[in-house]
């Protein structure tokens, strides 16, 4: 285990400097048996017989003379009964309590007084063993994720298992505080010889993994501080329907029925982007006879062939970046190509070009709203693209999905949706523009498909689904929901609403 600097203050006694020290050792790597700490003239090897309370036996050596030495002499004369003191080398060596005696309150009392009269150093250099060693049962965990309908489980030194429960965080004392090497072991244990590999060389490593007859998961194992770090996001076996996942079906069958064209799925980290992909991928391939492409990093749910034959593809072991995948995916004779996350320009370019050229594109992006995601990709070309992006955009953009998982009513949570269908010219002009407030002003109008997060929402409030407070905690904009809850919301003008924005700027 690496050796630790730290400053632990002025401190009485050895046994507070080990106690100290065991917390700090905690946080990184769990609950130690054994400590040892040194600095000048001064070492100690302390343990205990489980992982928690005071450490019992002590191990000290100390150079000293003169008064030090002959006060430490009658403190140990005094304690002859648990403690042993002899000389090795100028280190005056103490044992407390003696090889074979039981530990013991006096001996405890005894390493206090033989330390008084001792001046400790502040800083020291620690090391800790005997951790945690046994085995992390990767299926208990799996279980435990579906028993607590969980949508995460995050592993640290130290810790229990944290479960992250309706976007919440929950401690569990299923496994108690688990140690650096367990953690370690258990990676090693779920990836493959060449994600191990990934692993040690660039300390952060993520992919699948399938948990027989309970689900799969995509695993993020990472080093923080120094100490492993792991992730189990769950993914069910059986992958969700549009009914399970609370989105509407007639709209979600639309897009899923698209022929080419550009399809997005938005939404902030945790917003459950990729459960919905995975639901149009299956309507797809139980629907469709098609060749469904998909390229992940990593795959996450694992789909079999249906009706379509479809073809995962997993980023660093089958391809090695998404837009190679996607230019090769032209040459093997996809209908839908699904691309796990558009993050580069040269990978939203060939998106595009993918969907142009008479391909079904669906992919994620994080965005917080519909109206928002032009400009979100514009943002990733240099200036002098960015107007062909857009004219583009205008041509093969058909539909972009936003959500936000919202809590519903009694517990749980359920998707509040945006949708920006590219259907009429407001919005088209919008998009060649890149003018956030003419497509969200388009989006309103009563001959386009889309709707606004206020809308949805209000319609979720009005069912009993959600409480008022979170309706509007999810709003983009509450002022807007408001005047939708008491009728009084009328679509804005374009003009009227730069003009009321313009004033709002020259206030500020």
């Amino acid at each position: 285990m690496t050796e630790n600097v730290l400053g632990l203050g002025h401190q009485k006694s050895v046994r507070n400097v080990v106690a100290v020290a065991a917390l700090e050792l905690q946080k990184n790597y769990g609950l130690p048996r054994k400590v040892a700490a040194r600095a000048p003239g001064i070492e100690v090897v302390a343990e205990r017989s489980d992982f928690n309370g005071d450490f019992e036996t002590f191990v000290l050596r100390l150079r000293v003379t003169g008064p030090t030495l002959d006060a430490l002499r009658a403190v140990a004369a005094e304690y002859t009964d648990v403690c042993a003191m002899n000389e090795e080398g100028g280190w005056q060596v103490l044992v407390c309590p003696p090889m074979g005696a039981a530990p013991s309150e006096r001996a405890k009392e005894a390493v206090d007084k033989l330390t008084a009269g001792v001046a400790l150093p502040e800083v020291w250099r620690i090391r800790g063993d005997n951790y945690r060693i046994d085995h992390v049962s990767v299926e208990m965990l799996f279980q435990a994720m579906i028993q607590y309908k969980a949508s995460d489980v995050h592993l640290s030194p130290g810790q229990p298992p944290i479960f992250r429960i309706d976007n919440e965080t929950h401690r569990s004392d299923l496994l108690g505080p688990l140690s650096a090497a367990q953690i370690l072991a258990l990676v090693r244990e779920v990836c493959s010889d060449q994600e191990w590999a990934t692993y040690q060389e660039k300390k952060q490593a993520s992919f699948n993994f399938h948990q027989v007859g309970l689900g799969y998961s995509r695993v993020s194992a990472f080093i923080k501080a120094g100490a492993p770090h792991l992730t189990f996001r769950f993914l069910p076996e059986v992958i969700p329907s549009f009914e399970d996942l609370n989105v509407p079906r007639e709209t979600m069958i639309e897009l899923a029925s698209l022929h080419h064209g550009l399809v997005l799925v938005t939404g902030m980290t945790g917003s459950g982007k990729t459960t919905t992909v995975a639901a149009l991928v299956d309507w797809i391939n139980s629907n469709n006879t098609l060749h469904i492409l998909t390229i992940e990093n990593p795959v996450e749910y694992v789909h079999v062939n249906k009706k379509s034959l479809i073809s995962q593809r997993g980023l660093g072991v089958d391809v090695n970046s998404f837009n190679d995948a996607v230019t090769g995916a032209l040459r093997h004779d996809p209908d839908v190509i699904v691309i796990g996350e558009m993050r580069d320009p040269d990978t939203i370019r060939s998106a595009i070009n993918a969907a142009a050229t008479g391909h079904l594109v669906i992919s994620t992006l994080h965005s917080n709203t519909a109206a928002e995601v032009v400009n979100r990709i514009v943002s990733f070309f240099d200036p002098v693209e960015r107007d062909l992006v857009r004219l583009q955009l205008r041509d093969c953009l058909r539909c972009v999905i936003c959500q936000r998982l919202v809590p519903m009513v009694g517990g749980g949570r359920l998707p509040a949706l945006e949708f920006m269908f590219n259907d009429i010219k407001p919005i088209s002009d919008g998009v060649i523009a890149g003018d956030t407030d003419a497509i969200r002003v388009g989006m309103q109008q009563t001959i386009s498909h889309s709707f606004l997060f206020e809308e949805y929402l209000h319609q979720l409030y009005k069912a009993g689904k959600i409480s008022l407070e979170n309706a509007q905690a999810y709003s983009t904009e509450v002022s807007m929901f408001n005047q939708m809850n008491m009728g009084t919301y009328s679509v804005p003008r374009l003009e009227s609403l730069k003009e009321a924005r313009e004033a709002g700027r020259h206030r500020a």
